[in-house]
């Protein structure tokens, strides 16, 4: 299913649900069928405001009618609601509906907060998850497949902030560089390159 019939679907059966008066409706038809008239009085709205949360539990395929005589019987469709709920709420569906979301879009306004506008880093952030955009941020001034003597490292790493030391060893931490145990040399992890 993709991200946007998922999206149309999920609003259509949240919104047949999201009114107190058709979740009273969902529950006495749980119980038995209704006509109009009989949940009209039930609940104390009129008729026509009755028709009207049916049709749209109807819409959203949750309720159906079966006519007997002259009168229609609203019935809960529990298979289609379960089945419904099922289907629309498994998880690995979930992520689909932030799929039109920007991913980049938390990243460059960590940056934009955290740098100046030459791009240096005016302070370091306390919190770790905006600390790895940053250290991502400053990964992309080192070239892959080239080794770095410390000096270097240190060289490219103060263009961005004086702590080089923070800086070289968080991205030693999150494997975004990695270094020989001699210390002498570092370089780029092939995944950050990309």
């Amino acid at each position: 299913m993709d991200h946007a019939t998922l999206t149309e679907e999920l609003l259509t059966f949240f919104k047949a649900l999201a009114d107190a008066q058709r979740l009273k409706i969902v529950g006495l038809l749980a119980q038995e069928a209704h006509t109009v008239e009989q949940l009209a009085a039930l609940l104390n709205i009129s008729p026509s405001t009755t028709s009207h949360h049916l049709a749209k539990l109807a819409k959203a395929g949750l309720v159906e009618a079966r006519t007997d005589g002259h009168y229609y019987f609203y019935s809960l469709k529990t298979d289609t609601l379960e089945a419904m709920a099922q289907r629309l709420l498994k998880s690995e569906n979930l992520p689909h509906l932030s799929a039109d979301v920007e991913s980049e879009a938390y990243e460059r306004k960590i940056i934009q907060n955290f740098t100046d506008a030459s791009g240096r880093i005016k302070s370091l952030p306390a919190q770790e998850k905006k600390f790895q955009v940053l250290l991502r941020y400053v990964a992309k001034a080192f070239q892959p497949g080239r080794r770095y003597t410390e000096k270097e490292v240190n060289e490219i790493l103060a263009r961005y902030h004086e702590d080089t030391a923070s800086l070289r060893r968080g991205l030693i931490e999150s494997r975004l560089m990695a270094r020989e145990s001699s210390g002498k040399e570092y370089w780029l992890v092939e995944e950050a390159a990309g």
